[in-house]
């Protein structure tokens, strides 16, 4: 079997004006920490999966436990595109172990 790693990135933008709006904002974001998402920035997450049909299986699960209002993206990378991505401001905070080796030593 052939692994080629991408990355589901998650971008939303949901609204938190009422009780209900707050309590779909926390369930939201609890599934995708339960589900091995990793915050990238603020109501931004992302996750390394093994190949394309694991990606198609993780995204058809966030589909069916989004939120009913609001505004949720999902992008799907390959690894070394994720890797080209340039920090223009601020530092990378590397505190998370965030790696495919098979065996990670700490």
């Amino acid at each position: 079997m052939s692994y080629r790693f991408v990355r589901i990135i998650i971008f939303f933008d949901l609204p938190v004006l009422t009780a209900e709006n707050r309590r779909n904002y926390s369930r939201f974001r609890k599934f995708l920490i339960k589900n091995g998402f990793m915050m990238m920035q603020e109501s931004v997450y992302c996750r390394l999966s093994l190949n394309q049909n694991m990606a198609n299986s993780i995204i058809s699960n966030v589909r069916a436990n989004k939120p009913p209002e609001g505004l949720v993206q999902i992008l799907s990378v390959t690894e070394k595109q994720f890797s080209k991505m340039e920090f223009l401001t601020g530092n990378y905070i590397n505190d998370i172990v965030d790696s495919d080796e098979r065996l990670i030593i700490i």
